[in-house]
């Protein structure tokens, strides 16, 4: 038995929110902007547009902030009842000063202590863990874990590798004791640091620190070898997916949702095949977001929460730099 389920609570979520630019980026606009068209881009990825933040002094943690008192007014929650805010993020507002930090202070979780995850695309669903872990412990009551990345920040839009890909967004997710039996169940996570040379920003960390010639090299904008990191986000959210349900010995048919990470429509429909899935009990908004990465999980639960009933069994995977990549399996709660 996994161990958050054997001690006295269950963790759950009970509450979303979620924030997004109101500027799109569209696949028309980029044909402006590198050699590219809306049909190649929407074949390889599946995107069709993007969320960009605008506008001077809007770092992520604005859109953080956004998504978290969303949150807070629809569950009609005091600020100052959060006990624990955790920020995922790779695109902190500054280097040193946790993002979540500014973000607990500003929605005023006064008695709230903060502190950011960085683990790229699979930085909420590794938050996830940890946030039902600290409820599971009975030492805290309410965790408040946001997925937020304003993409466009770290993105060369010379590039067209990259630049197709990834848009800016904010999702929040309260966790609380379950008052049922539904929750935080189990999961899988993985990583492998040899990887970190096909998925980087090879500038602006102690390993190369900034300097004239860094930035003349355009080193501090996102770089990845995007047919090394689709074969292993694949094969890797593949079978990450497949041990938690073989582990769990779910049946397919009960599955509800696979919860996946937004990288790329051609993943997502492969590991939807892989563990016998209808597309309709897929997760799948990229075509809106792109990939907003450690928002992505987030942004798909707050626009399918109508949908959602307790008991439902979702299944969550996520691949991304590092590599980190794993998956989860909750039952709804709410």
């Amino acid at each position: 038995m996994n161990y958050i389920n054997s001690g006295p609570k269950k963790a759950a979520i009970t509450g979303l929110g979620a924030y997004v630019p109101k500027h799109r980026l569209t696949n028309a606009d980029l044909e402006k902007m590198v050699d590219t068209n809306d049909e190649w881009i929407f074949a390889r990825t599946g995107i069709k547009e993007r969320r960009i933040l605008k506008g001077q002094h809007k770092p992520t943690s604005f859109m953080a902030i956004k998504a978290a008192k969303k949150l807070l007014r629809k569950k009609n929650i005091a600020p100052r009842r959060i006990d624990m805010v955790i920020v995922a993020t790779i695109t902190p507002d500054m280097n040193v000063a946790a993002t979540a930090a500014q973000v607990a202070t500003e929605i005023g979780a006064v008695n709230a202590f903060a502190y950011d995850i960085q683990a790229a695309c699979s930085g909420f669903l590794y938050g996830m863990s940890t946030a039902s872990s600290m409820i599971s412990s009975g030492r805290y009551k309410k965790v408040l874990l946001i997925g937020a990345d304003k993409m466009s920040s770290i993105v060369d839009y010379d590039d067209r590798a990259t630049c197709i890909i990834f848009g800016d967004g904010a999702g929040a997710a309260l966790f609380e004791a379950s008052d049922s039996d539904y929750g935080w169940e189990d999961e899988y996570f993985r990583s492998n640091g040899s990887g970190r040379k096909y998925l980087n920003i090879k500038a602006g960390g102690s390993l190369l620190p900034a300097s004239e010639v860094t930035v003349e090299n355009k080193m501090h904008f996102l770089y990845q070898d995007g047919k090394t990191v689709f074969k292993s986000a694949v094969s890797e959210m593949c079978n990450a997916a497949e041990k938690i349900i073989k582990r769990n010995k779910i049946d397919t048919n009960k599955i509800a949702y696979l919860v996946p990470h937004q990288a790329n429509k051609r993943i997502i429909d492969a590991v939807a095949k892989r563990i016998n899935l209808p597309s309709q009990k897929v997760m799948n908004n990229i075509e809106k977001y792109g990939n907003t990465t450690a928002a992505t999980l987030p942004l798909l639960l707050n626009d399918y929460e109508k949908k959602l009933s307790p008991g439902d069994k979702l299944i969550f995977a996520a691949f991304g730099g590092g590599f980190t990549w794993g998956a989860a399996y909750l039952t709804w709660s709410y």
